[in-house]
């Protein structure tokens, strides 16, 4: 069994038969984000990504480019390599599917299973699917096309080993249902449960003959034929551990932690490999964790449409820290994202510039004008209320952020610390340091504005370092901190009642610049006393827009008089439950109280690409309630939820006071 203190963590090995893009990155930075929280924490992390370099996908793109397949994946592997540099990316191990150490651990594995009577040969006839690089039966193939990526497919007859992958089902079964948290999130889970208790699960097809493949690792027991390309693949978690870690770490570190995986790739992890692994009488990983994918302006990412992200591309111009931070600050981590330049630069300025840049950048200029450039020790309560508020919130955030984690709840955790972040901003402004300086009298409650302040962007500092290090690394060195983020820190690092020594502060240049997109920005209006953090103008993100169109501008909206207005009937509601419509990313059923008599109402809202079912339950939201009822996905819609954005869903309108649902919103 593992060490309880290791933690493995795994992406999927990259197909080498193209360049990387923004999915390659997201699940990467994914990973990367995790090991560096617990590495922090002080957990002994093996983090490993790496290259499939050998199947059919490979064989051919080496063909069309008119080179050797070793020589096409020598050129693509340090693509990535120089891709996971520039995003900062702290794997322990890099592992390419040709390595010869590999190449021995899959022979070893299927001579191993051969010897055991776990394989065998048989004819089989099918539609095989290049690019998957799989058969299909033919209730599976509709108008001879692959039912996962709708390329047309082919029949093939041929002589195949198979591995006894049906015999076990029961048991996988019976593993998923024991073990809550082996296949995240549930959708993905319930997907898996469903597949294995509605289908026979057949055996599988392990070889292809060389004479249509032989870009492959070749069969010990067969020199005929090569491994699909699946199980060379999955074989990468445990070979890696026995050649390229260290030290022998194979019983320290399996069963892996989690395994990151798109959503594409669910059921080889969770049925494929999971089955090897039985069969192997090796432990199963403890998680698997199948991410949504990438659209671009609400389209399928592809070459056709010319509207493939290129990371290199976002990182020259908005920065790595930037990049990374926008991967998980939008999309709950396991739901579809779509990428949207006016999103990304939004994101950017809200949350980037005027958020935790503009707090460093105006409490480090008020302690160098106000406290001769050191932290100063804090002395009586200059707004007590707030002052409790925010030390209650930066108490409870260590805990919340861990939790996070565990959960893999990325986009919750960086709203936990930007709400400390809103929170000290609301702090600065209400203290008003720059008026409190122009009395002596006041100096002791301008200390503890400017500590408090100080305080909190220590604690910042070390949660944002797993989602932007370099940044953190510069948080703490302007707070005049002398911490090593590359080993474990201190408890008192996380604590917010450690003592804070009065450190003499580094100011240095601002964070994050503002973007101007707009020809001729606005000017930044800045405080005479106290400016925000300056604006710089930079060029317009080069990612895939939208096609132009040549349609007229649209009119202004027509004007409405007050009398159209009253009719409108708007309500407080009480969200009762929430729930998912089956087939569509974007809606939600909720079921909310109005309060009258007991009045509920079934309403559909388009709000789940921005809001998880179960962080609605129990908010006072606001409504349409005369609305004609309509049906959306055949479900009736009782109302509408009012909620602000334009093409995307950016928050819902509630209410700041206490009150009852049903009450009119005038």
């Amino acid at each position: 069994m593992s060490n309880p203190n290791s933690l493995y963590i795994t992406t999927p090995i990259y197909y080498v038969n193209d360049v990387p893009h923004i999915g390659h990155a997201y699940t990467t930075v994914a990973a990367d984000v995790l090991a560096r929280y617990w590495r922090l924490r002080g957990r002994d992390v093996f983090f490993l990504t790496g290259l499939d370099e050998h199947g059919q996908k490979v064989q051919q793109a080496a063909v069309k480019a008119g080179i050797d397949a070793q020589a096409h994946c020598d050129r693509l592997a340090p693509q990535f390599q120089e891709l996971w540099k520039r995003l900062n990316i702290s794997h322990d191990a890099f592992i390419r599917t040709t390595d010869a150490p590999h190449k021995s651990a899959v022979q070893r594995y299927l001579q191993e299973l051969f010897n055991a009577g776990l394989i065998y040969k048989a004819d089989y006839t099918g539609w095989y699917c290049t690019f998957d690089e799989r058969f299909w039966t033919e209730k599976d193939v509709t108008a001879g096309l692959c039912p996962d990526c709708k390329r047309p497919v082919e029949q093939l007859s041929e002589h195949n080993y198979f591995f006894k992958m049906g015999q076990y089902q029961e048991r996988l079964l019976d593993h998923i249902k024991q073990h809550p948290d082996f296949i995240r999130p549930e959708s993905r889970r319930n997907e898996v449960l469903g597949f294995l208790t509605t289908q026979t699960l057949g055996d599988l097809s392990i070889s292809r003959p060389k004479s249509r493949l032989s870009w492959g690792i070749e069969l010990p027991f067969d020199k005929d034929c090569v491994t699909y390309v699946w199980f060379d693949a999955l074989v990468n978690y445990v070979s890696a551990l026995e050649y390229l870690s260290k030290k022998p770490a194979f019983d320290e570190f399996w069963p892996a932690s989690v395994h990151l995986v798109g959503k594409d790739i669910l059921t080889t992890h969770a049925v494929y490999w999971s089955t090897m692994l039985m069969a192997l009488n090796l432990p199963l990983p403890k998680m698997i964790f199948a991410h949504g994918w990438w659209t671009v302006n609400g389209e399928k990412m592809s070459k056709s449409r010319g509207n493939v992200v290129d990371p290199h591309k976002i990182i020259e111009t908005i920065g790595t820290d930037a990049f990374r931070h926008f991967l998980f600050r939008e999309v709950p981590f396991g739901q579809d994202g779509d990428f949207s330049q006016t999103t990304m630069v939004t994101i950017l300025n809200s949350d980037l510039a005027n958020g935790i840049g503009n707090l460093l950048s105006r409490t480090l200029t008020m302690i160098e004008r106000f406290a001769n450039s050191t932290i100063p020790a804090a002395g009586p309560p200059a707004l007590p209320e707030l002052e409790a508020k925010i030390a209650a919130a930066a108490t409870s955030l260590p805990g919340k952020i861990e939790h996070g984690f565990r959960s893999l709840a990325f986009r919750e955790n960086l709203q936990a610390i930007w709400e400390l972040i809103g929170l000290c901003d609301e702090y600065i402004d209400k203290a008003a340091p720059w008026k409190l300086a122009k009395s002596p009298d006041n100096l002791p409650q301008l200390n503890t504005v400017l500590h408090t302040a100080s305080r909190a962007l220590r604690l910042i500092s070390v949660l944002l370092y797993p989602y932007m290090p370099h940044t953190a690394g510069q948080l703490a060195q302007q707070l005049g901190l002398s911490w090593d983020f590359s080993k474990p820190l201190p408890q008192t690092a996380y604590e917010w009642g450690a003592p804070f020594p009065q450190a003499k502060i580094c100011k240095g240049p601002g964070l994050f610049p503002r973007i101007e997109t707009q020809p001729q920005g606005a000017k930044t209006v800045s405080d005479a006393t106290i400016p925000p953090q300056s604006t710089a103008a930079i060029p317009t993100p080069a990612i895939p827009a939208p096609p132009p169109t040549t349609a007229a501008a649209p009119a202004a909206p027509a004007q409405i008089t007050i009398d159209d207005f009253m009719k409108i009937q708007l309500k407080t509601a009480k969200v009762i439950s929430a729930e998912r419509v089956p087939k569509s990313e974007k809606l939600l059923k909720l079921q909310v109280s109005l309060g009258e008599g007991g009045e509920q109402r079934q309403i559909v809202a388009g709000i789940g690409k921005k809001y998880e079912p179960e962080a609605l339950i129990g908010k006072m939201i606001i409504i349409v309630a005369n609305l004609k009822p309509a049906k959306l996905m055949g479900i009736e819609s009782q109302g509408m939820v009012l909620a602000a954005g334009d093409s995307e869903v950016r928050g819902l309108a509630t209410i700041l006071e206490d009150v009852d649902p049903g009450t009119k919103v005038k």
